[in-house]
C-alpha cells in the first residue's frame, strides 16, 4: 500500500512538473500580441470595412484570443490615404487600403488594385495566387517596408455619375470629374479635368456644379450617396476598374517577428476576408442597382467611340510609363500577358453562358 501510494504521488508530481515545464514553451509559441490596424475606410462602407473586421475576428478566434488586432477607421489614427506610410514606418503594425491611392508615390502600386482595361476579379485572383502577381508586387512593396496580402475585390466597378449625357468623346472635354490616379491620367488625355474630392463632399459639389461627374465604386456603395438626385446618368462599365483589389499591409519587421503559425493565420484570414468582400458586392449590387433605377438613375453604356478612345489613351500612358520606369514595365508586361492569356477562356465559357442566360430570361 505504501509503495502504491508512493508511486501514485510520484506520478502526480512528475505530471505536475512536466506541465509546469511545458507552460513556458506554450506561452512562447503562442505569445500574447496586440496590434493596431488602420483602414482607409470607415464603418459607412459596410462591405469594405466589414471585411477588415472579419480579418481581425478570424485572427483572434484562430489564436484563442492570444493575437488581437484592433481596427481603426479612416482618420481615427491616421488619415485614410496615409495607411501605406503609417504601416511602412511602424506607426501601426498593419493596415487595409487600396494601393492605387498611392499612385503619386509609385504608379506601379496601381497594379495591386486596378489599372485601366486591366483584369476582372477572377483573373486578378489567379494572377496573384497562381501567377507571378504576388511575387512581383512583394518586390515593389519591399521598398516601403511592407509585406502585402490580397484581401478581397469589389469586382467590376461602374463608370460613374454624370450631370449630362456622354454621347461622344467631345462631351468629355472640360468635364470636371471626381477621379484620381491612373484613371485621372488617362481621362485627362481625353479632355477631362480630374478632381480629388472626399466622399462626404461629393454630393454638395455635384449639386452646386463644382463637379460635373463622379466615379465612386458601384451600386451598393453609390446608393448611400443619393447621387441620382443630382447626376442621374449612370454609366458603365468602369473601364479603369475591371476589378479593384483591396490589400492588407503588414509592417515587414512586425511580420518577420511573428511565429510561423501566426504568419500562416494572417495568410488564411486575409483570404477568408477577401472571399467575404467579393461575395458581399456580388450579393448586394444587383438589388442596389434596381433601387437606384427606381429612384431615377438612368443606366447607360459608354458609347463605343468613347471606349475606343479610352483604350488608345490607356496604352499611350502605359508606353510612356514603361519607357521611364523599368520596374513598372516589368510588372505591366507580366500583368497584361496574364490578362491576354486568360481572357479567351473566360469569353468562351463564362461570358457566353452569361450572355445566353440573360437573353433567355428576358424572353
Amino acid at each position: 500500500m505504501q509503495r502504491r501510494s508512493f508511486l501514485k504521488k510520484a506520478g502526480l508530481g512528475a505530471l505536475a512538473s512536466t506541465s509546469i515545464a511545458a507552460a513556458p514553451a506554450v506561452a512562447q509559441s503562442n505569445p500574447k500580441l496586440h496590434w493596431r490596424m488602420a483602414s482607409t475606410y470607415g464603418p459607412s462602407l459596410v462591405s469594405l470595412y466589414g471585411s477588415a473586421k472579419a480579418f481581425c475576428s478570424m485572427v483572434e478566434e484562430a489564436t484563442e484570443g492570444q493575437f488581437t488586432i484592433r481596427l481603426y477607421g479612416g482618420g481615427e489614427l491616421v488619415p485614410g490615404y496615409n495607411v501605406l506610410e503609417a504601416v511602412g514606418n511602424g506607426s501601426v503594425e498593419c493596415g487595409q487600403s487600396a494601393s492605387y491611392y498611392y499612385y503619386g508615390k509609385d504608379p506601379t502600386l496601381c497594379f495591386d488594385t486596378a489599372v485601366p482595361f486591366g483584369m476582372n476579379a477572377r483573373q486578378m485572383n489567379a494572377w496573384m495566387h497562381e501567377g507571378d502577381g504576388l511575387a512581383l508586387l512583394r518586390e515593389v512593396f519591399a521598398k516601403y517596408n511592407i509585406v502585402n496580402f490580397p484581401m478581397g475585390n469589389t469586382g467590376t466597378q461602374m463608370g460613374g455619375w454624370y450631370r449630362k449625357e456622354i454621347n461622344a468623346v467631345a462631351d468629355l472635354k472640360g468635364l470636371k470629374m471626381r477621379t484620381a490616379g491612373f484613371a485621372g491620367e488617362v481621362l485627362s488625355r481625353m479632355g477631362v479635368v480630374p478632381q480629388q474630392v472626399p466622399p462626404g463632399d461629393i454630393y454638395p459639389a455635384l449639386e452646386k456644379g463644382a463637379l460635373d461627374a463622379v466615379e465612386f465604386v458601384g451600386p451598393l456603395d453609390d446608393e448611400r450617396l443619393n447621387l441620382q438626385k443630382v447626376a442621374k446618368y449612370y454609366y458603365y462599365p468602369g473601364w479603369w476598374e475591371g476589378s479593384a483589389q483591396v490589400s492588407l499591409y503588414v509592417n515587414t519587421a512586425a511580420f518577420e517577428q511573428l511565429p510561423k503559425h501566426y504568419q500562416a493565420i494572417i495568410r488564411a484570414a486575409s483570404r477568408y476576408a477577401g472571399v467575404q468582400l467579393l461575395s458581399s458586392y456580388d450579393a448586394g449590387n444587383a438589388a442596389a442597382l434596381r433601387r437606384l433605377i427606381a429612384a431615377g438613375a438612368v443606366l447607360k453604356p459608354f458609347p463605343r467611340d468613347v471606349m475606343d478612345a479610352a483604350f488608345k489613351a490607356s496604352n499611350e500612358v502605359y508606353s510612356d510609363f514603361s519607357a521611364k520606369d523599368p520596374q513598372f514595365k516589368k510588372v505591366y508586361e507580366n500583368y497584361m500577358s496574364f490578362r491576354d492569356t486568360t481572357l479567351p477562356w473566360l469569353r468562351v465559357a463564362e461570358a457566353a453562358y452569361d450572355n445566353y442566360l440573360g437573353i433567355a430570361l428576358a424572353k
